[in-house]
């Protein structure tokens, strides 16, 4: 299933540089199972999974994002080269149904051993069941997320979100954006370190006691976050696009999305005016952009109602090489408590 228009290269390409490296590379699977320098190459979709993998594996890994920094993930596009290097990899992260070369180059390349975030993030324990939602009622938005959409996804005003469904962005409607929930991405470090030991036995002691300092640091994190939005005058968050669901739904927050999962979609004239009633009815005071996104319509809407704007990153690559995930979403906690006036 597609997340996103990202060009998968053409299967005979892959092909022919599967049959070209079988002829010229060894043999012996434990030559290639490290690094000249001792140390793992794995090879991580995106930037939160490379956060992740390049905590819990320490000086053991050497991690590469297939996206680069500052580039959109949505869009992703692989070389002949980065495709190959899926195949020689000694591990690969990545979410399936985020990133359609991905996917693609994934299933071709058939890397020995792989882990998928799909089963720790977005279907852990804490997922919520189509049942769960058929039981909330007509107060969650199921037309942007789906049956099994975060709860946070309902508008202020009870309003359906525009038609955004299955729109090739997410798993039969879904958000993929797990990681904004601390929670959830501590899960992933649990499993990215089960991975690495199979892969590195000798070293599974300190993948798996990195993977619990690690959590033990997002479980603070998502302290701050529980207790820096407990007291807010407000719970109604104005976004750029679709993927603040897992946000809103664990810290009972309400999102409303110019546009869908698409990041940039232009929104009709009629989901303007029904996000600007919102904007009226709830007293909304910011509207969030992104680091990535042309902050136009967001402006635009904001200067129509008199309102500010502010960034709240998805997190979804690294903008600045120098803030890494745990400082960019206290940046977003500090915004988000801004923009609701929380005490």
């Amino acid at each position: 299933m597609n997340l996103s228009r990202g060009l998968a290269v053409p299967l005979s390409l892959i092909a022919a540089l599967a049959l070209s490296s079988c002829a010229t590379g060894s043999a012996d699977p434990a030559a290639t199972a490290e690094g000249s320098d001792g140390t793992l190459d794995v090879q991580a979709s995106f930037y939160p999974l490379q956060y992740v993998t390049e905590r819990v594996g320490g000086e053991h890994v050497q991690v590469e994002s297939l996206t680069p920094a500052g580039a959109e993930p949505h869009d992703l596009e692989l070389s002949p080269a980065a495709v190959d290097g899926l195949r020689t990899a000694d591990a690969v992260v990545y979410l399936s149904g985020f990133q359609p070369a991905v996917d693609d180059a994934v299933a071709q390349a058939a890397p020995e051993h792989v882990l998928d975030a799909v089963h720790a993030g977005v279907e852990g324990e804490e997922a919520h069941s189509a049942e769960e939602h058929e039981e909330a009622g007509s107060s969650h938005s199921g037309e942007a997320h789906g049956d099994d959409a975060p709860a946070g996804e309902q508008s202020a005003q009870g309003a359906a979100e525009e038609a955004a469904g299955d729109d090739g962005h997410g798993h039969a409607g879904e958000d993929p954006h797990f990681w904004l929930d601390p929670e959830r991405l501590a899960a992933v470090a649990t499993e990215v370190a089960h991975e690495l030991a199979e892969v590195d036995p000798d070293h599974a002691a300190a993948y798996e006691s990195n993977a619990e300092k690690l959590t033990a640091e997002l479980a603070a994190l998502d302290q701050e976050f529980t207790e820096g939005l407990a007291t807010c005058e407000r719970d109604t968050i104005v976004v750029s696009h679709d993927a603040y669901g897992y946000l809103a739904d664990k810290y009972d927050l309400e999102q409303v999305s110019v546009a869908g999962f698409e990041p940039d979609t232009e929104p009709s004239p009629a989901r303007l005016a029904e996000i600007g009633e919102v904007v009226e009815a709830e007293g909304v005071t910011t509207v969030f952009s992104e680091s990535t996104v042309n902050p136009k319509v967001a402006e635009t809407l904001a200067a129509e109602h008199g309102i500010e704007t502010a960034v709240l990153d998805p997190v979804e690559g690294q903008v600045d090489e120098s803030a890494d995930y745990q400082q960019v979403m206290r940046a977003n906690l500090e915004a988000l408590r801004t923009a609701l006036d929380c005490a």
